[in-house]
């Protein structure tokens, strides 16, 4: 099984502009993809058309071979087979956990249900509690109790709106990837909601980022991270900055000039020719900045947060542009200090345009 959305618009009656514009993407059978984005882009109501809760004003929504959204009309949710999560894990308070997974199984025979249902548990790790009530179970086990009850029904697809939020945020990150490990060994077929960027980093083998109702970018967190494709999704994904830099090239190499040398980068070699020699912005991730007590450059710690094994010093070079590093924690300078730093950069990532020196 696969999900694909072509073009998809979702319009609320009353609002002109769509809450979701344009989206197409493709999510493989057994992957994982990841919806992500700041408040109010869209993410929660891509995920609630998917579901068949919100029909779609253009484009169409396919599950497998079979489509289940398109204009003037929508398959009902409980013929999509497809399972859901959400935020507040919605189990049923006078219910014992046995019976809340039990619900999704209605119909099926009891012997079937109870296999079923003893699968799921050694599933997600809850073996032996099958009798307990919600209220006696801590945050994580109520989210997993949650997560059975969706993954009984075998569904072709699963859906996660938020399921971490109401967890603090240690057992987040590490449920997250319990939770990935839990979904492969289902060989299960997911699509998340989160606003965490290192949840879906944990989870996701494909992460979308959201930004005023479109799709910004779809792709794995490697790529996100070193090669995004607009400036927004270079400064929502990660640590960065970008500094001004002139592109030129140079023996067939696009070469970039910087306050802090030349950067170059053969996989930036696609830049049309026709934004070559001109200004641009440079994106340097924190990664990319190393503390080097011999180096030429020098920069002002104007701001340092302790990491434990790091700090994230953000520096201010003599031409007022503003760089973070990463440093080891035990080179503990003090605000005000001058250290030297030189860039490392694999991935050169620029935009077009003329920068700010204070952006």
């Amino acid at each position: 099984m696969f999900l694909t959305l072509a073009n998809i618009d979702v319009r609320y009656a009353g609002n002109p502009k769509p809450a979701v514009h344009g989206v197409s993407l493709h999510l493989e059978a057994g992957q994982i993809g990841v919806l992500i984005g700041p408040s109010g882009c869209g993410k929660t109501t891509l995920l609630r058309s998917i579901a068949g809760l919100e029909p779609v004003a253009s484009g169409h929504i396919q599950l497998s071979n079979r489509v289940v959204s398109r204009l003037g009309w929508t398959e009902v949710p409980e013929k999509r087979r497809m399972g859901m999560v959400f935020q507040d894990y919605a189990l049923f308070p006078h219910l014992t956990v046995e019976r809340n997974i039990a619900f999704g199984l209605y119909g099926q025979n009891l012997e079937i249900q109870n296999s079923r249902i003893r699968e799921v548990l050694e599933l997600v790790g809850l073996e032996g509690i099958q009798n307990r009530y919600p209220h006696e179970l801590s945050g994580g086990q109520q989210q997993r109790v949650a997560l059975a009850r969706a993954l009984a029904p075998k569904p072709d697809l699963l859906l996660l709106d938020e399921p971490f939020s109401n967890l603090d945020i240690d057992l987040r990150e590490r449920l997250a990837i319990e939770i990935r490990a839990i979904l492969k060994a289902a060989h299960a077929t997911a699509l998340f909601v989160t606003h965490d960027q290192m949840e879906a980093f944990a989870i996701g083998d494909v992460i979308g980022v959201m930004h005023e109702g479109q799709l910004a970018q779809w792709d794995d967190a490697y790529h996100l991270y070193h090669r995004p494709t607009s400036r927004f999704v270079a400064e929502f994904i990660g640590h960065g900055v970008f500094i001004p830099g002139l592109r030129s090239m140079v023996n067939r190499r696009i070469e970039v000039q910087t306050v802090l040398g030349v950067l170059s980068d053969e996989s930036i070699l696609l830049i049309p020719e026709d934004q070559l020699e001109e200004e641009c912005h440079v994106l340097l991730r924190a990664d990319d900045i190393v503390h080097d007590d011999e180096a030429p450059v020098k920069a002002e710690i104007v701001r340092k947060a302790f990491r434990g094994s790091e700090f994230l010093y953000t520096l201010k070079l003599q031409s007022g542009e503003i760089v973070l590093a990463h440093v080891p924690s035990h080179h503990d300078h003090k605000l005000g200090e001058l250290i030297g730093i030189r860039a490392e950069v694999d991935h050169v990532v620029t935009f077009a345009g003329e920068v700010n020196s204070t952006s």
